[in-house]
């Protein structure tokens, strides 16, 4: 019976930690991103086409982050910056899993230019995102190509 009224207190009070740590969180809205570079972890793990990983089978994953894309440009970001990753490549490139096919997705729903970088991080990367054009949605490659996004 004593251990019953520990363990409910203590679910109690872990439930309060839980509500009380979620009030801390902003919403986009409530973030001023005029002029700023915006970094978006996605989740762009969407199925794909068998026979043609190009062919992307159901888009919602994809629908679901439009419109906090959509709201840091439409409220005048400097660039989005997406990363996500796709199936499960074992920290190896896996062509099959690349997110090329997503970025030409995401170009057609967002009716504008998003460019494709061929990798998530390194020199590349980071000159491509430090001064994109204003406006600028770059697509990072799939992160779990790097055997670091693969730990538990």
């Amino acid at each position: 019976a004593i251990l019953a009224q520990v363990l409910a207190g203590l679910c109690s009070y872990f439930l309060h930690l839980c509500v009380v740590m979620s009030l801390n969180k902003l919403t986009i809205d409530a973030v001023d991103v005029a002029g700023k570079r915006v970094f978006i972890r996605v989740d762009f793990n969407v199925p794909q086409d068998k026979k043609d990983p190009n062919i992307i089978t159901n888009t919602q994953r994809i629908d679901a982050a439009l419109p906090t894309i959509q709201h840091c440009l439409s409220n005048g970001c400097k660039s989005v910056v997406l990363c996500s990753h796709l199936g499960r490549p074992d920290g190896n490139r896996v062509e099959k899993f690349s997110l090329k096919p997503v970025a030409a997705c995401l170009e057609g729903k967002l009716g504008k230019t998003v460019t494709f970088l061929s990798d998530c991080c390194g020199p590349d990367v980071e000159a491509a995102c430090a001064n994109p054009a204003p406006g600028s949605v770059i697509l990072l490659e799939n992160c779990r190509f790097h055997v670091e996004e693969e730990g538990k």
